[in-house]
């Protein structure tokens, strides 16, 4: 079959799915493909963020995180990712091939995506489709120093409508991170201008608590009501604030160890009936494989148990909430 067959053929999948979808009142759905759940309150679906196994081959990696126990992994499709963007093609179904060896889903990546005009970006979610992928995190927007925030916000509105555009095509859900610093979305209140006039199925937030956490304060319930509407997967991680080099930064922890009140946002997750795929994110201590790094410092076993610790955290938490 051609490869302008198999992309009739998805997209036409695409139009029928959603067409199904829509007539069914009582499923919650977030988004194309955002969630096979009837309720917030069934299974989470949780991926580990692929960059905590860059010092693993994908056969490696897949077998590690099945036997840990999650659902699938979130493949880093971008410069020094598991999948180089300039390989994606040949590559992507090689992580995929081995995922699946091991009954692993795949749904999420992310990937440095967000100008569709650029035929490298565009070539990374065609291939991301073709794979059977779902959700993927874009890349993330700066505000120039010599654009105003209001105009800057206007063209980023427009290349929103444009990716959503794409992804509908696609079959793919485009999920923009707030990420903590000088990033647009912040300020969570950024996101729903830029999101305003995209095709909400298929655009939106890639909701993280933690960096909501540490620029929210305790206004990050306000935060989450605000961007509820527009979420379509989340990452989970921790954090403290504490002194580092005689400066006070805020410091990655293990989950339940930092100042994230997960009983709490996980109750409120369910009032706003959220369950969309999550990533779980290890940003503390890991010899480096927090960091993406493909030779580490640290036992893998340790490492291993590590990640299982926070996804028994994840489960347990949720049941509680």
């Amino acid at each position: 079959m051609r490869n302008d067959d198999k992309m009739m053929s998805r997209r036409q999948f695409t139009k029928q799915t959603t067409t199904v979808l829509a007539g069914i009142p009582l499923l919650h759905i977030n988004g194309a493909f955002a969630s096979s759940f009837s309720t917030a309150n069934d299974k989470l679906e949780i991926n580990l963020f692929s960059k905590h196994l860059q010092f693993l081959d994908y056969n490696e990696m897949s077998a590690q995180a099945a036997e840990i126990g999650f659902d699938g992994l979130d493949v880093t499709v971008r410069p020094k990712g598991h999948v180089l963007p300039e390989r994606v093609v040949d590559d992507l179904p090689l992580a995929v091939e081995a995922m699946k060896k091991y009954g692993l889903k795949p749904q999420m990546m992310t990937t440095n995506v967000w100008d569709i005009n650029k035929p490298e970006e565009k070539q990374v979610l065609e291939a991301a489709s073709n794979a059977g992928f779902s959700h993927y995190r874009t890349g993330w927007l700066s505000y120039p120093e010599d654009v105003s925030i209001d105009v800057s916000q206007v063209q980023f509105a427009a290349q929103a409508v444009k990716l959503s555009e794409v992804n509908k095509d696609l079959g793919l859900v485009g999920c923009y991170q707030n990420h903590a610093g000088n990033h647009v979305g912040a300020p969570i209140w950024d996101l729903p201008p830029i999101f305003a006039n995209a095709n909400s199925n298929y655009l939106g937030c890639q909701y993280d608590i933690r960096h909501a956490v540490v620029e929210g304060g305790k206004s990050w319930e306000l935060d989450l009501r605000r961007i509820q509407p527009f979420i379509k997967s989340l990452v989970i991680k921790d954090f403290k604030w504490g002194i580092k080099d005689g400066v006070w930064q805020p410091i990655n922890t293990p989950l339940g160890e930092g100042m994230v009140d997960f009983t709490h946002y996980f109750s409120l997750l369910k009032k706003y009936k959220i369950n969309v795929p999550i990533s779980l994110h290890l940003e503390y201590n890991l010899g480096g494989a927090e960091h993406g790094a493909t030779k580490i410092t640290m036992d893998k076993k340790e490492v291993f148990a590590k990640m299982k610790k926070d996804l028994t955290f994840i489960k347990e938490t949720w049941k509680k909430a």
